[in-house]
């Protein structure tokens, strides 16, 4: 790829995560304050719906829709032309199956905000647990969800393992800020990766059980927590995580070093 575009993905790539950034402190947000207050936890359907009604929500929707569409181009791009130089072993090849994925859900959450913004409806809006009926009313619906439950699991002990090992410090570059931030980023990763395991393990028991009822996205997970022992410093400390793993995406927006168009002298928080 020539250097414009290099320096046009990296830009695409910068307001991807910026876009998740805001998604996340608004869902950490909200889940703090129902820590504290007598609301529920939100998941992403429903912090966007909350932000619409807000001053400037629509625009902001808009904003938040285009960023994710750019956070799709990002990772099929990083993934069919290996920007990030994963390889074409067996490893590498499933890295790059993984970009290609996760930027075609965001796409797809990307086309909903995009259309709560210009409707008041989200295309994409059914609860976990209606698209879960759907897919079990399909042939092989209770395998197929039980696919996704895996593969949400392993996402999720991957994020968690990223920030506990500190894997990811290896792509973000060294600056004193970063050097600052940094175990804000491990514990929003980590706690990420947790409640993705959450959400997992409701999706494969209801594939276990064949009942969609108990299939439940992350605001449910986060409601979860609040019924525990102790669930309102549960659910205040997942939504401190969360408003984590929001500064981590901000920060990839900012510093993230890519082998194949960043400074190949530039260090990073491994070095």
């Amino acid at each position: 790829m020539s250097e414009k575009t290099h320096e046009g993905l990296k830009w695409v790539m910068r307001a991807g995560y910026g876009s998740r950034g805001v998604i996340y402190t608004i869902i950490g947000g909200l889940a703090l304050l129902a820590a504290f207050k007598s609301t529920q936890a939100s998941g992403t359907k429903d912090a966007l719906a909350a932000l619409r009604d807000e001053p400037y929500g629509v625009p902001a929707l808009f904003a938040i829709g285009i960023g994710l569409l750019a956070y799709l181009v990002w990772r099929v791009t990083a993934g069919v032309k290996d920007v990030e130089d994963q390889g074409t072993d067996p490893k590498g090849l499933i890295a790059r199956i993984g970009q290609i994925t996760t930027g075609l859900i965001h796409g797809g959450i990307g086309v909903s905000v995009l259309a709560l913004a210009m409707s008041g409806k989200n295309s994409g809006g059914d609860s976990t647990e209606d698209w879960t009926q759907k897919l079990m009313s399909m042939p092989m619906g209770r395998y197929i969800v039980a696919a996704i439950a895996l593969i949400l699991l392993g996402a999720g002990i991957y994020y968690a393992y990223k920030g506990w090992s500190g894997k990811y410090k290896g792509h973000l570059a060294r600056t004193q800020f970063t050097e600052s931030i940094d175990p804000v980023l491990t514990i929003g990763l980590v706690v990420y990766g947790i409640m993705m395991a959450l959400v997992a393990g409701s999706l494969g028991y209801a594939a276990l059980t064949a009942n969609p009822e108990q299939a439940g996205g992350l605001g449910e997970a986060l409601q979860s927590l609040r019924g525990m022992a102790f669930g309102r410093f549960l659910l205040g400390g997942a939504g401190l995580g969360l408003i984590g793993f929001a500064v981590y995406n901000f920060v990839e927006a900012g510093y993230r070093v890519v082998p194949k168009f960043s400074d190949p002298d530039i260090r990073t928080l491994m070095d």
